[in-house]
């Protein structure tokens, strides 16, 4: 494992001329970190939600099921909604970057203009396609319809790897030399492409297809639990739980990736999230507890657990916090604790996939899935599987910014010298707060008119559904 020192030395620190109050910066933080987190739950369903309603549209036509049609027609008037949400929120976000960090837009826009320039693209490209795909679902043949919507998936997707690219840069700046202070030879591919790219891109775009899949299985699973056991509801509740149960072991084995690409290149980050204060070998792993004077204290510890996780053997040295100044180390209570509920939830998810393919097993021997003693069990499980994939998205989101601290480019550019030193920052998070819960009545409000149906007309190809209670 290279040492910290050197990772941290490879460039030199960058420090503003002005700084900003602990008020402000405390302010610009809680701004920023509301509003990814707000703007993260409706990002991952605007990846997720297409490939859905594509699936649900592709089994409909494949099989000529009225239930199947109208599920993805009422899935892609939701996705109309959340795109549109989810434009606002970005934008919002787009405004904070430049408004919020002047001094890392400032200094380094020319390095990291390049993936969100093509997020901008993949952005048009999605909305394109999306207005064709809502307004020519009645003047195309089912087949071409079909077909508008790949865009779509192809487009979010892209926008998603973009976005995290940027991110992933944050945490291994590549693409430019600094000379005397400034940015020069700038090389925007490497940059974009940095080492962080793969495991950050992949793990995310896994996580929104299972947050967007768990979430809308979660409401299905509570309408069959109030008793509407029709072909509607099964649908609505099986093709997303199926997607998320196959996403969930490939989110872990790509997490061990992940944690394993910190070891080598943000080894400060690691320890944080494990709480290993020394350097040292046959380190154990740790659930729970909180910081203390000399580690983490009142938690599970599993002898040798890290280091076997680490390098496959129980003396494999992992570097801890003492290679770093200690006021360089990130908040070692919160990143752990967000790691391993993230972690929890991660086998949770998987759990229940498990039981899913038992399940689906048995069925093969008589008998329908939801029908067997302890599906009510399972559907209870499911309808908290939805709001606990979101708080697995929340704590790894958590643990990616907070294990960073206090650096905003990691080794170059800390936070307060990156912030805008301008005076009343608070009154710009008050403002944003009033704007997202605006935002946020307003969405659920109508989605829950678009689910009651009455307040959506039907499709001439759905009349032989009309009847159908939707969710």
């Amino acid at each position: 494992m290279p040492a910290v020192t050197a990772a941290l030395g490879r460039w030199p620190v960058l420090v503003s001329a002005g700084a900003a109050t602990p008020g402000d910066l405390s302010a610009a933080r809680a701004q920023m970190g509301f509003s990814l987190a707000w703007h993260i739950i409706v990002a991952c369903l605007g990846v997720g939600l297409p490939a859905l309603t594509l699936l649900a549209e592709w089994l409909g036509i494949r099989r000529d099921d009225p239930a199947l049609k109208l599920l993805a027609r009422r899935w892609a008037r939701a996705m109309g909604v959340l795109f549109a949400v989810g434009a606002v929120s970005g934008t919002i976000l787009s405004f904070e970057m430049g408004l919020l960090w002047p001094g890392l837009m400032g200094r380094f826009g020319q390095v990291i203009g390049l993936p969100f320039a093509l997020e901008g693209i993949a952005f048009f490209i999605e909305a394109i396609f999306l207005g064709i795909y809502l307004y020519a679902w009645d003047r195309l043949s089912p087949r071409r319809h079909l077909l508008t919507g790949i865009p779509i998936v192809v487009a979010g997707t892209a926008s998603a790897f973009f976005v995290v690219c940027a991110n992933a840069w944050m945490n291994q700046p590549r693409g430019f030399t600094l000379g005397d202070g400034k940015i020069v030879d700038v090389a925007p591919w490497a940059a974009m492409l940095n080492p962080a790219s793969p495991p950050q891109t992949v793990h995310m775009i896994i996580a929104a297809f299972m947050v967007a899949s768990f979430l809308t299985a979660s409401v299905y699973a509570v309408a069959l639990l109030r008793g509407r056991r029709d072909a509607y509801h099964r649908a609505g509740f099986a093709i997303p739980f199926a997607l998320g149960a196959v996403a969930a072991p490939f989110q872990i084995l790509v997490g061990d990736w992940a944690a394993r690409f910190l070891s080598d290149y943000q080894p400060v980050k690691l320890a944080a999230i494990e709480g290993v204060y020394r350097t040292g070998s046959h380190v154990p792993l740790t659930i729970g507890g909180v910081a203390g004077d000399d580690g983490l204290e009142y938690g599970l510890r599993v002898p040798d657990g890290l280091s076997l996780l680490v390098g496959y053997r129980t003396d494999t040295v992992v570097e801890g916090l003492d290679q770093v100044p200690r006021g360089q180390w990130p908040a070692v209570t919160a990143v752990h604790w967000a790691f391993d509920l993230m972690v929890a939830v991660g086998f949770f998810l998987l759990a229940l996939g498990v039981w899913l393919l038992l399940a689906w097993w048995r069925t093969r021997r008589g008998g329908g899935l939801l029908d067997r003693r302890g599906s009510r069990l399972l559907l209870a499980l499911v309808a908290l599987a939805g709001p606990a994939s979101v708080v697995a998205l929340e704590s790894g989101w958590s643990v990616t910014e907070l294990g960073r601290q206090p650096w905003i480019v990691y080794g170059v550019m800390s936070v307060r010298d990156a912030v805008n030193p301008a005076p009343g920052l608070m009154t710009g998070l008050w403002l944003v707060l009033v704007v997202y819960a605006a935002m946020t009545v307003a969405t659920v409000y109508v989605l829950r008119r678009l689910a009651r149906g009455t307040a959506v007309p039907v499709a001439p190809q759905e009349a032989d559904v009309r009847n159908y209670p939707v969710v």
